[in-house]
């Protein structure tokens, strides 16, 4: 059994690499996807399983790991089922509880959620290195659509950027912690 006392994610060094100020438009937005990616680990980096599933702003039922649950569900919905056209179950959401992805996770869950996360962007990453290009239609749709790979990682940034300054707030409430 996991000690919930040990961080989920260990605190490393800030490894995190600025985008490129110029490169191809692929080069840039994967790269910026790649930074919010990783800012999502360092926010994490060194809390518990107790303190990543703490709702820590009343009265909001909003944790960090329901916004790691809510990236995962995010990855694999826009990578997987909208680009690729795979029809996949939600992993935490259902039409009884649209929010599963924010309410459900419990310390005990804790590092599967994480580590589905990261297996996450593990396979989004095979997904887009192997697309034909940034406007190559998406085999899945959109509200009826197909979108391209460039519509898709734009909105991941955007994604990835909203729930980051969640989590900014989130882990300061924790422990006091804050930084970029």
């Amino acid at each position: 059994m996991r000690d919930v006392d040990a961080p989920v994610i260990p605190v490393t060094p800030d490894l995190r690499i600025d985008p490129p100020g110029s490169g191809t438009e692929a080069d840039t937005l994967v790269a910026f996807l790649a930074y919010q990616r990783a800012t999502v680990v360092r926010k994490m980096g060194g809390l518990t399983a107790v303190q990543l599933s703490s709702r820590s702003v009343a009265p909001s039922t909003l944790s960090p790991l329901g916004i790691v649950r809510h990236l995962t569900e995010v990855e694999r919905y826009w990578l997987t089922e909208v680009l690729l056209g795979d029809d996949l179950d939600d992993l935490y959401c259902s039409r009884d509880d649209r929010d599963g992805d924010f309410h459900n996770g419990t310390p005990e869950s804790a590092p599967l959620d994480v580590a589905a996360w990261i297996e996450e962007v593990r396979r989004a990453g095979t997904h887009v290195a192997a697309w034909p290009g940034l406007d190559h239609p998406s085999y899945g749709r959109r509200r009826g659509q197909p979108v391209s790979l460039r519509w898709i990682l734009l909105h991941l940034v955007e994604e990835y950027a909203r729930h980051l300054g969640h989590l900014d707030l989130l882990r300061e409430a924790i422990d006091g912690v804050t930084g970029e």
